[in-house]
């Protein structure tokens, strides 16, 4: 049995409306709501009089009118963006054609790998292949706003691109998708990498700042024992298919029906490229055999 973390899915936001979530940040709830997105994805907005926006959101006419009515009076300077999936990313070109601000990011999209021959990305429509940063950020490269500012600090996993933003001075951290109070994040490759991940989830627990404001619900607080937490969920998982195969040959819908006992099944696919995701690590380890390239209709034993 996996680890349990000590979720929280009290988040009552709505949709559309304003809200002050920690001295100098404001959050507006994008109305996407759904198995992977939660309530909605979450966009915030830094400082006053001269502010930045992180993670425009969806493509949603209504959202990026809240966004631009909240910003009413105030100057937008900086868009930042922790990955290129549209949920995220959708609204951005829209919010910089009205406020003239240049974009910050990691980099475009891209893949942590590239595909197996034959292989198909089962996330590819939720990727903005289309997005260039006007300025791309660096490890620990600092950005100053009007009373603020943003350092960047790469995440990647969950994509390859993904980038956490820490608000200098105050304790928070802006962590996208990497990190999120009410669930696990998927990581599916190709997109995404197990190996990156646990090494960033490792990275960020390292820090002493106690505030994650995530891309789908509320606040994770207490952040570097929740990742702990997260961490010890993904190695207990880890074992759990270790413990699979013991039983012998397995594939990847064996693998999730063995471990994902009660799984909700919108969420079976999901299940199945995390495990995938677990599997590559596995295999690059030494734990895991298997013939050909890792690949989700593989037969995978113990070494």
């Amino acid at each position: 049995m996996a680890e349990d973390i000590p979720f929280d899915r009290r988040f009552e936001a709505v949709a559309g409306v304003v809200e002050t979530v920690a001295p100098g940040i404001r959050r507006v709830l994008a109305p996407n709501p759904g198995p992977f997105t939660f309530t909605g994805s979450c966009s915030y907005i830094v400082g006053e009089g001269d502010v930045a926006i992180i993670d425009p959101g969806p493509d949603d006419a209504s959202h990026v009118a809240a966004l631009l009515g909240a910003v009413r009076g105030e100057r937008v300077t900086h868009i930042f963006l922790t990955h290129t999936h549209r949920d995220h990313s959708g609204a951005l070109e829209a919010l910089r054609l009205a406020t003239g601000a240049p974009t910050y990011a990691e980099g475009p999209h891209r893949a942590a790998r590239p595909l197996h021959e034959g292989e198909t990305n089962a996330l590819d429509a939720a990727a903005d292949r289309g997005f260039f940063p006007d300025v791309a950020l660096s490890d620990g490269a600092r950005v100053e706003g009007a009373g603020w500012t943003l350092s960047a600090l790469p995440t990647p996993g969950h994509t390859a691109n993904h980038m956490a933003f820490v608000l200098e001075g105050e304790g928070v951290i802006f962590v996208g998708d990497h990190v999120m109070a009410w669930s696990t994040s998927i990581v599916a490759p190709p997109d995404g990498s197990m190996s990156d991940y646990m090494n960033s989830l490792r990275r960020l627990g390292e820090r002493p700042e106690s505030l994650y404001m995530p891309g789908h619900g509320g606040p994770v607080r207490e952040g570097p024992a929740f990742v702990a937490r997260y961490l010890r969920h993904r190695v207990s998982r880890e074992q759990a298919i270790l413990r699979a195969l013991t039983r012998g040959p397995m594939t990847i819908p064996d693998m999730v029906r063995a471990i994902y006992i009660g799984l909700d099944p919108r969420l079976a696919g999901a299940a199945g490229l995390s495990t995938l995701a677990h599997i590559e690590d596995l295999v690059a380890r030494g734990d895991v055999l298997t013939e050909g390239p890792v690949a989700l209709e593989g037969v995978f034993v113990r070494s």
